[in-house]
């Protein structure tokens, strides 16, 4: 276990300010301090340290990989070992980070320990551990963090869908007004998204949108956007001023494969039609438009965007793919976070996470406790609630961490 002393102790020891000691000697008080400090053990104990070095070998073997000619010559193999060596790259910066620190304060203390008599020596000694100790407190909190269990789903892209829910008209608007947000803020994020499924509202907005959203780790910041947000507004339909309730329900499902989802074709029950609308006289005179049920589900997709039955039976696919895969990864962080008692919401679909207040100019996170300015929402400025449920799910992750580790 690596041990430091504080900045609090070293001023007792050249002020002689320590309980029980008239003429204190700095080496010998450093001695028997070294007894009582526990409290100020660091982190990284020596089961993280080993764990810690493991991963920066790995590291370095993938990082001497990407000069081998044959990982250079296959695009997909490269690709591969930059994305793994990727994931792992900030845990070993932070980590060689710490321990340059911790160097500099086994120098400082022995500096200190040889100083005797010079107050000068030992002033400059404190000065620097008092530089040191906070720096290494905090790089040992960000490994503890690096060092979490990760959302196996956090890198991938993402369908997000929104829904109207209850009330009418209004819930219709009130999903558009969502689109708006959630389309501006992936345009701020440097992604790339498509509108591959939409139903509008008689009076605006939309019953049902569905974009494909692609970029870096898109699932890890728009999965807590995940359930139920609800507005109270006067809607622009209404005539007497009276304020409305209504929903809409987002979902976001993680990008996956037929290796993440396995589907029977007898289960599928699939139909061709008319496509309608604009896109050219082949859209209206063949049969384009797919309309797709899972029979064991009852999900059904209708696509329609495409201009050719192929082109649209994939995405009807790949977008009931996205929906079972949705489907058991609820179950399963369900499961977990009833496993560590997680206060910080179910994630589901079914969980109403924001009251959006038109009156008030507030924006309610139900999970987090704490209001925002409407505006910010609205100017698609999501970014500190996200990161504030990030952070809340790493606290609660720390908290499990530390209780499973004083049980055991």
């Amino acid at each position: 276990m690596v041990r430091f002393i504080s900045a609090a102790l070293l001023m007792a020891l050249t002020t002689g300010a320590v309980t029980g000691f008239m003429t204190p000697n700095p080496t010998a008080l450093y001695r028997s301090s070294m007894s009582r400090s526990t409290s100020l053990q660091m982190i990284i104990d020596k089961d993280m340290e080993s764990r810690l070095e493991n991963i920066k070998r790995s590291f370095q073997a993938l990082t001497e990989r990407l000069a081998d000619p044959d990982v250079i010559g296959d695009s997909n193999l490269l690709r591969q070992v930059m994305s793994d060596r990727s994931k792992s790259e900030e845990v070993v910066n932070t980590y060689d980070e710490y321990c340059g620190l911790r160097e500099e304060l086994e120098g400082a203390t022995e500096l200190f320990q040889e100083a005797g008599d010079d107050s000068e020596m030992r002033e400059m000694a404190r000065s620097e551990i008092k530089e040191i100790e906070p720096q290494m407190e905090t790089l040992a909190e960000r490994i503890k963090i690096l060092l979490l269990p990760k959302d196996p789903n956090d890198d991938r892209n993402v369908m997000l869908e929104i829904r109207a829910g209850t009330g009418g008209s209004e819930a219709n608007i009130f999903a558009g007004d969502l689109y708006e947000v959630y389309r501006k803020y992936i345009s701020a994020e440097g992604w790339q998204s498509s509108l591959i499924d939409y139903s509008r509202g008689d009076d605006g907005g939309y019953k049902q949108v569905t974009l494909d959203v692609k970029g870096d780790m898109v699932y890890s910041k728009l999965k807590w956007e995940a359930g139920v947000h609800r507005v109270q507004r006067v809607p622009a339909t209404e005539t007497q001023g009276r304020v409305h309730t209504s929903t809409a329900t987002v979902a976001i499902m993680p990008e996956c494969d037929e290796v993440d989802v396995k589907i029977d074709m007898k289960d599928i029950e699939m139909s061709t039609m008319r496509s309608g609308g604009a896109g050219g006289q082949n859209v209206n005179k063949v049969e384009t438009a797919v309309d797709l049920l899972h029979k064991p589900t009852g999900i059904r997709i209708k696509c329609t965007q495409e201009r050719s039955q192929l082109k649209n039976k994939e995405l009807a696919m790949k977008m009931l793919m996205a929906k079972l895969y949705d489907i058991e990864n609820e179950k399963r962080e369900m499961e977990e976070r009833e496993k560590r008692g997680s206060q910080i919401g179910t994630g589901g679909r079914s969980e109403k996470i924001r009251t959006y207040n038109w009156k008030d100019s507030r924006c309610s996170d139900h999970r987090l406790g704490q209001n925002f300015p409407l505006s910010q929402f609205l100017n698609a400025d999501i970014g500190p609630m996200i990161d504030a449920m990030t952070a809340k799910d790493q606290e609660e992750k720390l908290r499990q961490l530390s209780e499973d580790n004083a049980a055991s």
